[in-house]
């Protein structure tokens, strides 16, 4: 998509999230498509005005109804996973929220589509949204789990909530040679990692990376 799309946006942030990319290189990140798009999307605007002025700290943050907003080097990491050596392509989210992941994956990306199960949150995520005149981003309330089966298949799925697996309906909607990204439950049922499920021609193959906090992955829509 066109980086100008978001230019005027959030303006008076632009030396803050500037600071937060330098920071993201230091952690690690290293692929540009994805710091550049980090720079882009102003993070301010998807919180609450009450804590818009920690909108550029790495850390998670509260969005109400149980749910957060990722920190930006969890945003970055996942991405960066699903996106080595390759293009996005067609992208589903599963876990909207209030729509900072869509947008960052909607720089990268010509086709995304997020499912969100609270309907309050998916409001809030349509007007973030509008405000970065990202129209190109399409939200839908619905059950994660199910994923979107009208619009598959995806050559990228992630999802911004734990699971002890994958959910059946996500990998099969996922397309050759494509990639799931998404919160792991460890057996022990209290630690996560970040698991990639990658596609092949042999089947499914994971490999897993960095410990993670997310919120569980549940069922059904409010």
């Amino acid at each position: 998509m066109n980086s100008a799309t978001l230019a005027g946006v959030g303006m008076t942030s632009q030396r803050t999230r500037a600071r937060m990319v330098d920071r993201l290189r230091e952690q690690g990140i290293r692929d540009e498509r994805v710091l550049h798009a980090m720079g882009l999307v102003p993070r301010h605007i998807f919180l609450e005005p009450a804590l818009a002025n920690r909108a550029y700290e790495d850390t998670a943050l509260p969005l109400g109804f149980a749910q957060t907003i990722s920190q930006p080097y969890v945003v970055a990491r996942m991405i960066e996973i699903l996106i080595a050596g390759r293009e996005l392509g067609k992208t589903l989210e599963i876990g909207a929220g209030c729509g900072y992941q869509a947008a960052v994956l909607g720089v990268l990306s010509k086709q995304v589509f997020a499912v969100e199960r609270i309907a309050p949150l998916l409001a809030r995520a349509r007007d973030n949204l509008k405000q970065c005149k990202l129209s190109h981003i399409r939200l839908k309330h619905a059950d994660g789990n199910q994923g979107l089966p009208e619009a598959a298949p995806f050559d990228t799925i992630i999802l911004a909530a734990a699971s002890a697996a994958a959910p059946p309906a996500l990998l099969s909607q996922l397309a050759p040679g494509g990639r799931l990204v998404m919160p792991l439950v460890l057996p022990k049922g209290v630690d996560q990692v970040i698991s990639l499920i990658e596609r092949q021609q042999s089947g499914f193959v994971e490999t897993k990376f960095d410990a993670v906090r997310f919120v569980p992955l549940l069922p059904g829509v409010e």
